[in-house]
């Protein structure tokens, strides 16, 4: 089937001079309307043809069943021939393709334009998603270094206030034991006093009868027991005394005897409380 020509309305050089080609477009849009209706009347035709071959006498046993028979083989004849067929376009002239292809390039670039508009405006609206996340995060980033300082802070605090307390306690508790130390020594000082008596000045005869040597005060029982304590709390890695003329030797057996002061095993002048605690 040939398609008619447009050289009335639609040839080469009035394209060239009018570049609009709405008026060619609407001619070439009759022409192809006017070219599928020549198809159909084909179509028509090839239908009506069909149907006189239809028309034969059917046989009396079962005429619903031949005719059947005959619509499928009609219909499986009519595919054949489709299937034979190769596309064709509607028509070649490119008059009317031309502007056809123009308005479908114009209708793609139309959609094109409105994807890249909705592209555009979904990238706008994602960016400010971002800036709001980004400034939230930015937020509660501050919010949580302002936390962890104020922890930090309340932690020293707490520290500061725990280790008061505890200086205070301890303070208190040794204040709490310097008043029962003082208890303790004057009630073992008056003890002492009543029980064991201080020695007489000027210690054995020998040394009286000695004109040269100095008089030795003697230290009472009280003194010597307090120079042992201190020794033992201040140095207990070193805690023995040395025993000069001024211990009566009465009070240091005395001591050693009743197992409350101990000799140093290598020299018997040194002497130590016992380690009653160990």
């Amino acid at each position: 089937m040939g398609a008619p020509g447009l050289t009335s309305f639609c040839d080469a050089e009035s394209l060239q001079e009018n570049p609009d080609v709405s008026v060619c477009y609407a001619d070439a849009k009759q022409e192809i309307l006017d070219e599928c209706e020549s198809v159909w009347k084909q179509m028509e035709e090839c239908q009506r043809k069909l149907k006189g071959l239809q028309t034969g006498a059917l046989p009396k046993s079962n005429p619903k069943l031949s005719l059947s028979i005959m619509r499928m083989k009609a219909l499986a004849a009519e595919y054949n021939q489709w299937q034979k067929r190769s596309p064709e376009m509607i028509s070649t002239n490119p008059n009317i393709l031309l502007p056809l292809g123009k308005k479908k390039l114009q209708e793609v670039k139309d959609d094109l334009e409105n994807v890249l508009s909705s592209v555009q405006l979904k990238n706008k609206t994602l960016e400010e998603d971002l800036k709001r996340e980004q400034k939230w995060y930015e937020e509660q980033k501050q919010l949580t270094d302002t936390l962890s300082i104020t922890e930090e802070e309340t932690r020293k605090q707490v520290e500061q206030v725990s280790k008061k307390r505890a200086f205070r306690e301890q303070k208190m508790k040794i204040s709490q034991l310097k008043v029962y130390k003082k208890k303790l020594l004057t009630a073992l000082g008056e003890f002492l006093e009543e029980h064991f008596p201080s020695p007489e000045k000027g210690g054995s005869a020998e040394k009286k009868n000695s004109q040269e040597e100095p008089v030795v005060e003697l230290k009472p029982l009280q003194v010597i027991l307090e120079i042992l304590i201190d020794k033992s709390m201040s140095t207990p890695h070193e805690p023995y005394i040395s025993i000069d003329d001024s211990f009566w030797p009465p009070y240091m057996e005395l001591l050693l005897r009743h197992g409350i002061a101990q000799r140093h095993p290598e020299n018997p002048d040194k002497m130590r409380l016992e380690n009653f605690h160990g």
